[in-house]
């Protein structure tokens, strides 16, 4: 009798553990993406705060906080917030996809799987749905490691940002400024 109470504690555990949803590691998670001014300087920058997760249903969800944007110059950085993202009305980036949760769970512990995901951004107010491709390693068991395979390319003028690229370039007293900006992650998933 008591041996059977145990397994079905396990089992009860087990069941638990595994609805349990996957979530991003902020810390050890990375989302940049490259800016390109004056045709061929080509800088990098990141985000420092966004979080996600994946259910066992595989619905995956991703909030980027766009005042996180961080180019190393302080002054760019404001003026990526004020003026291009507009912070106070659009504080955040939103990506919302399913994934196939049986190719997931076919990726044995130790292997990688590459996935097409069609997944819809909402970003400035406008959603555009995007095919990322990503490589997907498993960990462990409650690890995934999820990286782009290739670059996403967001394109300004599908998010209405361009007048404010167009902004950003006067103000800097630059001659061009990409407004095609390539966007590759590295995501940490535990649960």
């Amino acid at each position: 009798m008591r041996t059977s109470i145990i397994g079905i504690l396990l089992l009860s555990f087990g069941f638990m553990a595994s609805a349990t949803p996957w979530s991003i590691d902020n810390d050890t998670s990375n989302i940049s993406f490259i800016s390109t001014k004056k045709v061929d300087v080509a800088e990098i920058n990141h985000f420092k705060t966004f979080s996600g997760q994946l259910t066992e249903q595989g619905h995956f969800t991703l909030t980027i906080e766009l005042a996180s944007v961080w180019t190393n110059v302080d002054i760019r950085d404001s003026r990526l917030k004020d003026i291009l993202f507009e912070v106070g009305a659009f504080p955040k980036l939103t990506l919302n996809a399913t994934v196939d949760m049986d190719k997931l769970a076919n990726i044995l512990v130790g292997e990688t799987g590459v996935m097409e995901i069609a997944a819809d951004i909402n970003l400035h107010g406008k959603m555009q749905t995007k095919t990322l491709f990503v490589t997907v390693a498993k960990l462990s068991e409650q690890r995934l490691l999820v990286s782009s395979t290739q670059p996403t390319i967001v394109n300004a003028a599908q998010y209405g940002l361009s007048s404010g690229i167009d902004k950003l370039r006067d103000i800097a007293g630059l001659t061009s400024i990409s407004k095609s900006v390539p966007v590759s992650f590295i995501l940490n998933l535990s649960r």
